[in-house]
């Protein structure tokens, strides 16, 4: 099983409407957000694409409960405080806004954790744990959009990212 992982998408709906196309394209049916949609209307491209969503709020979430109304409308959207544990496949996966806001231990628990906050897609292992930003899914800060799709079953991670010139500001 993939999944998809996604944060730091701040409010830029056009990318990520493009980043859940391409992950749909890839079988995605469920996608990990680790934070700071920012406003409520962040999450109809999760409505509109029937895409399965599983969040945690970050520090740039300032109506939480208008994004959690928002997610309420939609079949299989849920949003949680962070750092938030769930079991996905077999898996036990962490989901964060800032990783620094998690104890070491915590991060042992856990097979995988995904994170945002830093804007920059990363891939590393602590141990036997996979740890996974998938980047900004904005692209405000680095000028590229992006996400990550784990495939659950080897722990294998790519990174979408996209860079055609209507990326570019």
């Amino acid at each position: 099983m993939k999944i998809g992982v996604l944060a730091d998408t701040h409010d830029r709906l056009p990318a990520v409407r493009e980043l859940l196309r391409q992950m749909a394209a890839q079988g995605i049916g469920m996608v990990l957000h680790c934070g700071d949609y920012c406003a409520p209307f962040a999450l109809q491209p999760f409505i509109d694409t029937q895409m399965t969503l599983a969040g945690v709020f970050g520090r740039n979430d300032g109506d939480r409960e208008g994004l959690i109304a928002m997610a309420q409308r939609a079949m299989g959207a849920e949003l949680f405080e962070g750092p938030h544990s769930l079991d996905i496949a077999g898996e036990r996966i962490l989901v964060v806004n800032d990783i620094a806001d998690v104890q070491a231990r915590s991060i042992d628990a856990h097979s995988i954790v995904v994170h945002g906050c830093t804007h920059r897609q990363e891939m590393k292992h602590r141990g036997d744990t996979l740890l996974v930003n998938p980047g900004e899914g904005c692209g405000w800060v680095y000028g590229t959009p992006g996400a990550a799709v784990i495939d659950l079953a080897t722990k294998q991670v790519e990174f979408l990212t996209l860079s055609g010139p209507e990326w570019a500001f």
